[in-house]
């Protein structure tokens, strides 16, 4: 097990694989520009890396904004920000 940290957040990996886990885990990374946060991840060209992902454009709802990124191990990221 590892943790990470930068100034105040932090995150624990473990090298640990449960299939259904990983087939029904989702997280939602709360950012403040949800546009420049897409931007940033388009540029990184990430399906010409790891072709299974999937990157869906950004969804605006009456709560807020966000966009979805299935990343390598199919986690489910939600990565959107709150209307204030």
């Amino acid at each position: 097990m590892s943790y990470f940290s930068k100034q105040r957040f932090g995150f624990y990996l473990q090298d640990y694989f449960v299939e259904d886990w990983v087939n029904n885990s989702m997280i939602f990374l709360e950012v403040r520009d949800v546009q420049k946060e897409y931007n940033r991840i388009l540029a990184l060209n990430l399906q010409n890396q790891f072709p299974t992902i999937k990157l869906k454009p950004i969804v605006t709802n009456d709560w807020g904004s966000e966009f979805f990124l299935h990343d390598p191990s199919n986690i489910l990221w939600h990565i959107g920000s709150f209307n204030s």
